[in-house]
Order: structure tokens, then sequence, then C-alpha cells
């Protein structure tokens, strides 16, 4: 198990992820369009590939402590019921998708990880590229396929299933005790594939 150091395009804000390594979550490159969305929003379209997709580790809330800065997190759902999508007000830096304070999720977004080089030996490699579909071109033909493969969606379901009777998605750095979240959140109106920018 290794730490992974968390810091922001800025360094105002910080973090570490303890306890990581390939085994300890999922690695995958998601295309989707509420992704690619999310990057747009944020004017940080270098977070995606050139195919539009987002390196994304799943992780769990308990992994991820946030040490400096955390006056700065902000998150946005694209859609009433999306996903809490976190960034820093600071310069923009996408941090990680979760679903609730309930659920034991983080996907991980691989802009926040300051891991001098190191991601790929720490988190392994790509176990998977979901939602080709929504990809900017024609993808490589080992990455086509199933919106979400099965092996992926199994590896995840049953890592979900055990973080959550361990209790990992407490403590965390997204939301409170009461189950909300810790900073400003917004919620669009407007179409996903067309978002507004927040202001610099």
């Amino acid at each position: 198990m290794a730490e992974v150091r968390l810091k922001c395009s800025c360094g105002i804000v910080q973090g570490v992820a303890h306890d990581i390594s390939p085994n300890s979550g999922t690695r995958l490159v998601c295309y989707c369009d509420d992704c690619q969305a999310f990057a747009r929003f944020l004017k940080r379209e270098d977070v995606t590939d050139a195919h539009g997709g987002t390196d994304i580790f799943q992780t769990t809330h308990s992994r991820i402590q946030i040490t400096d800065g955390a006056e700065q997190l902000r998150c946005l759902k694209l859609r009433p019921k999306g996903l809490f999508r976190w960034y820093t007000e600071c310069c923009k830096t996408p941090i990680a998708n979760t679903v609730s304070s309930g659920v034991p999720f983080v996907g991980m977004i691989h802009n926040f990880m300051d891991d001098d080089g190191v991601r790929d030996s720490v988190l392994g490699p790509v176990r998977g590229y979901i939602q080709g579909k929504f990809a900017k071109e024609t993808l490589p033909a080992k990455w086509r396929g199933a919106r979400f493969p099965l092996r992926i969606v199994m590896r995840s379901l049953c890592k979900l299933l055990a973080w959550k009777v361990q209790g990992l998605h407490k403590p965390s750095p997204f939301f409170d005790a009461s189950g909300n979240p810790v900073g400003k959140l917004c919620i669009l109106d407007s179409d996903v594939n067309r978002p507004q920018s927040p202001s610099a």
C-alpha cells in the first residue's frame, strides 16, 4: 500500500490518499458526456485525453484526507439527481466524483494526484474504458465495446459492497457529519452539454 500526494494546480489545496494500490480500487477511463461537460464547465479540458476520456481511480471516502485549503472545495451537479462533482475554487482543478455521503465511492480524478510520475506503478494499469460511445473520435478497437464492461461492473460492485460493510464512507473530506456537502453546491439546470463556466 502506498500514499499518493494530492494537490491542485496552484497548490492551495493539498492532501493525501492513504493505502492505495492496484488492488485497493479500480482504475478506468470514462468517456461519458457528463465527465466531458464537467471539464468544459471548469475550462479544464486538459483533464481529458485526446478522445475526451478522464482517468479515474475508484476508491473510498476514508482513504482521502484534505490537509490544506479545504475551504476551497466546491461541488457541482449537472442535474438534480446527478453525481457530486468536486473541484477547487482557487484554480478549478477537478478532484473527484461522489454519489452521496452514505455510499463509500469516490472517483478520484488524475489531475488532483501529485504523484511524481509514479501513478502508474501505484494505481496499476487502466482496467477498462467505459462509455466509449461519447468519445470525441473513433477509439481503438480494444477501448470500444459495452458502455460498462461486465468485468468492471462486477469488480466495482464487489468492492463497493465490501467497503460499505467496512464503513469506509467515513470519515469523508466531502461531507459533514450530517451528510451535507462541505463546499458550496451548484446544480445546473441547463443542457449538460452546454454548461456555463464558473467565474475565475
